[in-house]
């Protein structure tokens, strides 16, 4: 297609404008732009392509039924965010005028998120003055939580082991086999998408960066590569001893009908860890709302004798607040599958 979108323009759109000028020059380079005109399907309910889909330019209508739902109109509110992101669709569009539409990878965008959201708060909890990593990365309350008895086994587990620059220190899709700690140089995060070649770029991690639990925790394989910027110093530990020092699993899943129960029964709250825009576009009826990147900040609101299930888009953003609350003392669970698991009639919003 002609239509050409600027990294610039996709600042008008949520969740895109909580990425760095970087990540939202990738994702321009990488969207898919289409040009519809009146009468022409953008999706049709009951679609589970999973690309989210934005209104760039003209009208669109949200159908339901055969009954017309909504008028969006391009440069509104209604259109800064994606359109009917729920998967399936719960409702059809079709172009009420001439359009252009662009569709963004649901998956990447995730992705950016998370680093986004998580990576520069590890960095700050580390950093200090001293050069002691150890005490530390032993004052954070995760280590807090380990026996004392497996201390010990902390340190003589840890192996320490030089890089140069350039060096490939995890590869994506690869099996997680070691929970890193950077004791000095930077490190730079990279993702390769399906069918293309270059890769981008998510993060950047300093001294005292801590990376690699997500496919420990999750027994995941490596959702993105991470490579030496600089020289330096790393010290690891094994997937094994991860996990048994941790003396507990570090992230329980629970499927729709399960956590719903719990719900109904008092035994549990939802807690939407997505962006406010997400959370107004759709979300779980009677949910608590504390998005990912503030979660460090303003967990104190939360009850630590509650039980929360965690949701989000997928998987990632939830499991990496639940390992930050579990390293808090909070008892959590995952949505298996996201908000796309759960039912129509139990979700509202500006998209529902």
């Amino acid at each position: 297609m002609s239509t050409k979108i600027s990294f610039l323009d996709l600042n008008n759109y949520q969740p895109l404008d909580s990425l760095t000028p970087e990540n939202l020059k990738e994702i321009a380079v990488k969207l898919e732009t289409f040009e519809l005109s009146p009468g022409e399907p953008v999706f049709v309910e009951g679609d589970k392509n999973d690309q989210l889909i934005f209104l760039h330019t003209g009208n669109v209508d949200l159908i339901k039924a055969g009954k017309k739902l909504k008028t969006i109109e391009a440069g509104t509110a209604d259109a800064k965010s994606a359109l009917a992101h729920i998967i399936p669709r719960n409702f059809s569009c079709t172009a009420s005028s001439d359009v252009v539409i662009f569709k963004v990878d649901a998956d990447l965008l995730d992705t950016m998120l998370a680093w986004n959201q998580t990576g520069s708060f590890q960095v700050e909890e580390l950093s200090g003055d001293d050069d002691d990593w150890m005490t530390r990365l032993l004052q954070t309350e995760s280590f807090r939580r380990i026996p004392p008895a497996n201390i010990q086994a902390i340190f003589t587990s840890l192996e320490d082991m030089e890089a140069n620059a350039g060096d490939s220190i995890i590869k994506q899709g690869d099996d997680g086999d070691y929970f890193y700690i950077i004791k000095s140089g930077r490190c730079k995060v990279m993702r390769k998408m399906p069918g293309q070649e270059k890769e981008i770029k998510l993060a950047d991690l300093e001294t005292g960066a801590t990376f690699g639990e997500e496919a420990l925790i999750s027994d995941a394989t490596r959702n993105a590569s991470v490579i030496m910027s600089t020289s330096g110093t790393l010290s690891r530990l094994s997937k094994e001893h991860f996990l048994e020092l941790l003396n507990e699993p570090m992230v329980n899943k629970v499927d729709f009908t399960s956590a719903n129960l719990k719900i109904k029964n008092g035994e549990a709250i939802w807690l939407d860890v997505r962006l406010p825009a997400e959370y107004a576009s759709a979300h779980i009826k009677g949910a608590v709302h504390m998005p990912l990147i503030f979660l460090r900040m303003k967990m104190k609101e939360l009850d630590p004798m509650v039980n929360y299930i965690l949701y989000c888009d997928t998987e990632r953003r939830s499991a990496s607040a639940s390992y930050i609350l579990n390293g808090k003392g909070f008892k959590t669970s995952i949505l298996v599958n996201g908000i796309n698991d759960a039912p129509n009639d139990q979700l509202e919003g500006s998209n529902i």
